[in-house]
């Protein structure tokens, strides 16, 4: 089965954006595994707002992999880079994951990464934090007791710049329904 890796940075104060969006704090001075890490996924998951906002960037980044965005109001439309999906999440990541390929990677933003964390999706995170307090923002992980959930540490990188990177795998907790 594929599995689907969070692989995203954030303050270290656990925001993924400034409030706006904007995420103009990220370091571009160094790959920091980026490229070892895409070479090996071929699909890539996002939410709308996360989609519009990579789009803001200049050319598509994730051209070559398959592109799925999680849009309500564009179910089932394409465009020359994406495909939406709007509806019946669950079995579409169902069928995703038993297809075919390499890893999947959720992109984000913060609702998507909510919703999956809420359905146990995620099978690993890689987090790349950032020497930087922005005291608002996105955040990775919204404040909903439902998401508990988990770590095992997998690896732990640390680079001059004073990024950390810490990659986890996901422990679902397994609940038992019983009939009486």
């Amino acid at each position: 089965m594929r599995k689907i890796l969070l692989f995203i940075a954030s303050s270290l104060d656990g925001y993924i954006a400034r409030t706006s969006g904007e995420v103009d704090w990220l370091f571009t001075d160094a790959d920091y595994g980026y490229t070892d890490f895409f070479s090996q996924i071929d699909t890539v998951l996002m939410g709308s707002k996360t989609y519009y906002q990579i789009l803001g960037f200049g050319e598509y980044p994730y051209k070559g992999k398959k592109s799925f965005v999680f849009s309500k109001t564009l179910d089932n439309k394409t465009d020359s880079n994406v495909t939406f999906i709007g509806t019946h999440l669950t079995e579409f990541i169902s069928t995703l994951r038993q297809s075919r390929g390499r890893d999947i990677w959720l992109v984000g933003g913060g609702k998507t990464i909510h919703s999956f964390m809420k359905h146990g999706f995620v099978d690993e995170l890689i987090l790349s934090i950032h020497p930087i307090i922005l005291g608002n923002g996105i955040p990775l992980i919204v404040n909903d007791p439902s998401l508990e959930t988990s770590l095992e540490l997998k690896d732990v990188k640390t680079y001059n710049s004073g990024l950390l990177q810490v990659s986890y795998s996901l422990k679902r907790k397994v609940i038992y329904e019983i009939d009486c």
